[in-house]
């Protein structure tokens, strides 16, 4: 894995260093993490790399297209490897927890805007909110509970 990590830096024209290969594995091994989470998975390898390096290596990931930067509305902004292809998210209201969920219509951007006001229009972002079946079932299982009076 560590090679493919080392080729999409390259194709991207960003040096291979060590920080960057971790945030790499860490975002690939856990999707959509906020970068307290990527500075703990990161540190745990490489307890030498700062948090100013991990968060000068999410901006340039972010800004040459190898991450996606996700942030549902009231929620702490996200992070994953998935990045360069039409895909959307879906969100629990209660835990917060974030899914992919794949594009209906394929090619992006996957809906057209009513009126683009002349913008040309590359990528359409859909969040999708519900509750996730753990937080369901959860909230099934209290409310049994709060009516046979436990």
């Amino acid at each position: 894995m560590t090679s493919d990590f080392e080729t999409q830096l390259r194709a991207v024209s960003l040096r291979v260093t060590r920080p960057r290969l971790a945030v790499l594995a860490a975002l690939h091994d856990h999707p959509h993490i906020d970068t307290d989470t990527v500075i703990a998975l990161v540190r745990a390898d490489h307890p030498t790399v700062s948090h100013q390096a991990v968060y000068d290596v999410l901006r340039a990931l972010t800004d040459t297209g190898l991450v996606r930067r996700i942030q549902p509305a009231g929620a702490t902004a996200r992070y994953e490897s998935r990045a360069r292809d039409n895909h959307h998210h879906v969100v629990c209201r209660s835990c917060r927890a974030i899914a992919d969920v794949e594009c209906a219509t394929g090619a992006a951007p996957c809906l057209t805007a009513s009126d683009d006001h002349g913008f040309v229009i590359d990528e359409a972002e859909v969040v999708f909110w519900g509750v996730c079946p753990d937080c369901v079932t959860s909230s099934t299982l209290e409310s049994s509970a709060s009516s046979e009076g436990i």
